[in-house]
């Protein structure tokens, strides 16, 4: 049987999505190791999270870096270093620029359906406060590749919630990630099977 998967996350807050992947590496659920953790943020509770779970940590900030190339590849070369076959963009806020060896080897999950109420600006609550706004009946949460565009790259896969009429964004944010927390995991798992191709913008499941 193949190990399991390598994977790095990048953070940049609390750490609920790390968490998840923490637990279900731990448990059995996925077949995968969290190999390094690299924050944007040396104040991220993501970083505590994984010292708890025995991670390595690592910090990259933005604004201790010229550019956002050498910021990008300080982060990168810690996956490296880690032997990471795959990143994770756990709740990771900023743009990086991808290199080519990481190219369709980096999965962010998106709380919302894209292409709507995605892009720079789209994080967080706000983007359950733009839906609730704009009276969107339906939304969920998107696993995509990332590449050097917010929430551009391919999708994997998408999960539909309903928006209630009672909905605060709150509550609209916890039962979508509720999907997260099986999404990205099983997106994570498709990768490390080799069952994702391409064709063109598609990301394709195979049998």
């Amino acid at each position: 049987m193949a190990e399991p998967i390598r994977l790095a996350a990048l953070v940049s807050a609390g750490g609920t999505t790390l968490k998840n992947l923490l637990d279900r590496c731990a448990d059995g659920r996925l077949r995968a190791r969290v190999v390094t953790v690299v924050s944007s943020s040396a104040t991220a509770y993501a970083l505590e999270r994984a010292r708890k779970a025995g991670v390595p940590t690592a910090v990259v900030e933005r604004k201790g870096c010229a550019s956002r190339a050498e910021f990008s590849e300080g982060i990168w070369a810690h996956c490296r270093d880690a032997g990471a076959e795959l990143a994770c963009l756990a709740g990771f806020l900023q743009l990086i620029q991808i290199p080519e060896d990481f190219r369709l080897r980096v999965m962010n999950i998106h709380p919302a359906l894209i292409p709507a109420f995605c892009g720079k600006g789209y994080y967080g609550h706000r983007v359950h406060e733009a839906v609730l706004a704009y009276g969107a009946k339906i939304s969920g949460c998107t696993v995509h590749f990332a590449d050097n565009e917010y929430d551009h790259g391919p999708i994997i896969l998408q999960r539909a919630v309903p928006v209630l009429d009672d909905d605060t964004p709150d509550t609209l944010a916890a039962r979508i990630f509720e999907q997260e927390c099986e999404a990205f995991p099983e997106a994570i798992r498709l990768f490390a099977e080799g069952k994702l191709r391409f064709e063109g913008r598609r990301a394709r499941i195979a049998d």
